[in-house]
């Protein structure tokens, strides 16, 4: 099959432009996640209630803890008088505790985890809600975030961080201004 050289130059032409006009559209901006969520309306409320919340968890663990460290430190004080069906039967009851304190810090951990979820969760939202209209408003292509690693470098003309920011505490300041 003979491919007839206009056509070929043709097509190719008719590629190279499409990806120019591609390159010429594509428009990219990018945030900095971590600033944004340390400045966004709400975040430091959410962190102050999952810290006070999570103040009942921490006392359980020290009381736990503490009563793991007492039962080995009785244990080691002891096992010279006790007889050796004694000293095993406290060494079993220690591993018991062990085991108790390991699964219930576990278990506390993964409350802890989902509650801060649910506390940030409305924040996130409304971050993502802010991204997603300057991603709209301004066409961009694509907005990438420096907190994940993935920019090694960037014109920071591109960086749209503070206007995130700026867009966040305006939505609180107009949530207000209507709320009255």
């Amino acid at each position: 099959m003979r491919r007839n050289p206009l056509v070929v130059t043709t097509l190719t032409l008719l590629f190279a432009v499409g990806a120019a006009e591609a390159q010429t559209t594509l428009k990219i901006g990018y945030i900095n996640s971590q600033e944004i969520l340390a400045s966004a309306p709400g975040a430091e409320e959410a962190g102050q209630l999952f810290d006070a919340e999570m103040q009942g968890y921490q006392d359980e663990i020290q009381r736990l803890e503490e009563e793991l460290n007492g039962m080995q430190q009785r244990l080691q004080q002891q096992q010279l008088t006790l007889s050796p069906e004694a000293k095993s039967n406290r060494e079993q009851q220690v591993q018991v505790k062990l085991a108790e304190y390991q699964q219930r810090t576990s278990q506390l951990q993964e409350l802890a985890n989902q509650r801060r979820a649910a506390l940030i969760q409305p924040v996130m939202d409304n971050i993502t809600e802010a991204i997603e209209a300057i991603r709209e408003e301004g066409a961009y292509s694509l907005i990438l975030d420096t907190a994940a690693g993935s920019i090694i470098s960037a014109d920071p003309a591109l960086d749209l961080t503070q206007i995130v920011i700026q867009r966040l505490q305006n939505n609180v300041g107009e949530a207000l201004g209507v709320a009255r």
